[in-house]
């Protein structure tokens, strides 16, 4: 049986639903926040990125568009197919890859990865997610950072809630949550309305990581020192945090 995150139709029906206007309009801020996390001004041309996971191309084509080589990488081919047309329509050129990061190994070939929008903690075990971690760190060159952003743990236990609804992409939708074990995953159902009845319904489980679990993952992969933050800004990881970024440095 394939992992939940495997399924092309669940991506391509809740697309709309997870990556709103205002994901898109935060692409570009997103993107110049990598640079300034990884301690980079204007990048140069030579600078060869990897967006894991890179789904729509949201990020990398903004990356693109700043002057980097991207490579963008990830399972869902129509994802794939979308964010090609992105980039044609910023006329950037940006290589897409259709694999499995469990798999996908290109060794030294990149100064800077990137996992945006708590597109990690998807596999079964954490021992997959390590791989994937593994992976990533023998991409980059010595010297290369790995940036990864996603909800902690910590601001998931701060701003639980058992479920709400909202109007998005013409339809009506309905999630609740609930907690797997202790604290070590959510689960998620997810139910789409239109004015004629349910039209979707899925439920998927997502690994929750607390900071300093994520931090000895990428130190036991190869990286050399990892930064926790709250936000692209540097703002420290605590109480008023909006998000989860590491930093690693190989």
């Amino acid at each position: 049986m394939n992992d939940w995150f495997e399924n092309e139709s669940f991506w391509v029906q809740y697309a709309p639903i997870m990556f709103d206007t205002s994901r898109w309009k935060e692409a570009s801020a997103v993107a110049e926040g990598i640079f300034t996390l990884a301690g980079i001004g204007r990048p140069p041309q030579e600078l060869k990125i990897f967006d894991a996971g890179c789904g729509l191309g949201r990020i990398a084509v903004e990356l693109a568009v700043l002057g980097a080589q991207v490579t963008g990488v990830d399972l869902i081919k129509p994802f794939l197919d979308a964010a090609a047309e992105a980039a044609a329509a910023e006329n950037v050129t940006i290589k897409w890859v259709q694999a499995d990061l469990r798999e996908f190994v290109r060794p030294a070939a990149f100064d800077i990865a990137v996992n945006m929008y708590t597109s990690f903690g998807y596999c079964k075990t954490i021992e997959e997610d390590a791989l994937i971690i593994r992976n990533i760190a023998q991409s980059l060159k010595k010297g290369g950072c790995f940036i990864l952003e996603m909800v902690g743990r910590e601001i998931a236990v701060r701003d639980f809630t058992p479920g709400e609804w909202f109007e998005r992409a013409g339809y009506t939708v309905l999630t609740d949550f609930t907690v797997e074990g202790a604290w070590e995953g959510l689960r998620s159902h997810w139910q789409l309305y239109t004015k004629d009845g349910l039209k979707a319904d899925h439920t998927f489980v997502q690994r929750l990581y607390a900071a300093t679990e994520l931090r000895q993952l990428m130190l036991s992969a190869g990286f050399t020192s990892v930064e926790i933050y709250g936000d692209f800004d540097r703002s420290p990881y605590n109480e008023r945090a909006r998000t989860m970024i590491l930093v690693g440095c190989k």
